[in-house]
């Protein structure tokens, strides 16, 4: 068998440690997993409830068009119904966006430590990736409009940024569109944003209307707690999602997650509770890292990214085995792990644990 040689050695997406897993190989009565961004209060009732109801038409096919939850979420969202569309989570958008856009030779702008699917799926249809450092854990946009030439097909903008958790300004970023030239689709993946509470921050669908060469990613991942249902969406001009509809599978998405979706959307009371929660969280993880004399960025998503002055593939070793599973492994920032914000008690659990392991003399693993 002879595979596209692009694709040999591409390394294979790396998924957190699923909880029971680690329970049971470690003998643990309990794990508690912050690794995965994932909602530690669930998804509202309203989603529950219907995705109960869609038992009853489990053996139909979903609606190819996703058309009441399109309704729905355009009126949400006050866009046109043709500006969304609809995928097995953002991440299959952006391989859609992909497979649409870029050809071998193509050229396309990313942050070098940013959401690694951006990268993959670029490598796959053959384009050069061209990749502008962080400054300070944000992205440096001056530095990605200077890298930005005729050969370039896509620019990528994670906002928050996944995995520091940092945002560009609203200010920063439309000074950023107003001179990438009108060739570049721009992409702003904005998976977290519910989250963020910053008044700085740009509602990336505000740009649409000013910028026909703008995306915007967002999910029912995150806030919305719908992971395993694997629902996002793309809001963009109507021109460029029916480009990207052209390479978009039948029945990508599930009638489980677009029930639930539709739900959740009306529970805008749960959003609401989860973003103050959340923020709650943040705060407390910042005044323990700032007792612990320990750097982080700061945070507008659901994470945090603090420094542990160890390498963070050991300090990710010796946590998990008090229980706690977070992230590690992001080559730019090799003393640095990733930890979702949970809930008070899971917090707390995970300074006892963190504090444990780093007053340590040296990280057992």
């Amino acid at each position: 068998m002879l595979p596209k040689s692009r694709i040999v050695n591409l390394p294979v997406y790396q998924p957190g440690k699923p909880a029971e897993e680690v329970r049971k190989e470690l003998g643990l009565e309990e794990v508690i997993k912050l690794a995965s961004n994932e909602n530690p209060y669930g998804c509202s009732p309203r989603a529950r409830a219907a995705i109960e109801a869609e038992f009853a038409n489990i053996t139909q096919y979903p609606d190819g068009s996703s058309a009441e939850l399109t309704e729905v979420l355009a009126e949400h969202l006050g866009v046109k119904r043709e500006q969304i569309i609809f995928g097995c989570g953002s991440d299959e958008v952006i391989a859609l966006i992909c497979r649409a856009f870029l050809l071998p030779g193509d050229e396309t702008v990313m942050a070098d430590q940013t959401f690694s699917v951006y990268d993959t799926n670029s490598q796959i249809e053959g384009a050069t990736i061209i990749e502008v450092p962080l400054q300070g854990g944000t992205h440096d946009l001056e530095g990605m409009l200077a890298k930005v030439g005729e050969k370039t097909k896509i620019v990528w903008i994670c906002n928050p940024n996944n995995p520091t958790g940092t945002i560009v300004s609203d200010n920063a970023l439309r000074s950023f569109l107003d001179r990438v030239p009108d060739h570049v689709l721009v992409v702003i993946d904005e998976a977290y944003a519910e989250y963020v509470i910053d008044e700085t921050y740009t509602n990336g669908i505000s740009l649409l209307s000013k910028y026909p060469n703008v995306i915007v990613l967002r999910t029912f991942s995150k806030i919305y707690g719908l992971a395993s249902l694997r629902i996002g969406y793309g809001v963009g001009q109507p021109e460029v999602i029916q480009l990207i509809n052209r390479v978009r599978e039948p029945f990508n998405t599930s009638r489980f997650g677009q029930a639930a979706a539709k739900a959740s959307i009306a529970d805008q009371k749960f959003v609401k509770e989860c973003r103050e929660k959340n923020a709650e969280g943040i705060q407390y993880l910042s005044a323990e890292f700032d007792r612990l004399g320990l750097d982080y960025f700061p945070a507008h998503g659901n994470f945090m990214m603090v420094k542990v002055n160890q390498p963070g593939g050991e300090v990710f070793q010796a946590i998990m085995k008090l229980g706690i599973i977070v992230r590690s492994g992001f080559g730019k920032y090799p003393d640095y792990i990733r930890v979702t914000v949970g809930t008070k008690e899971q917090n707390v659990k995970f300074i006892a644990a963190l504090e444990q392991v780093l007053n340590k003399d040296q990280v057992q693993v």
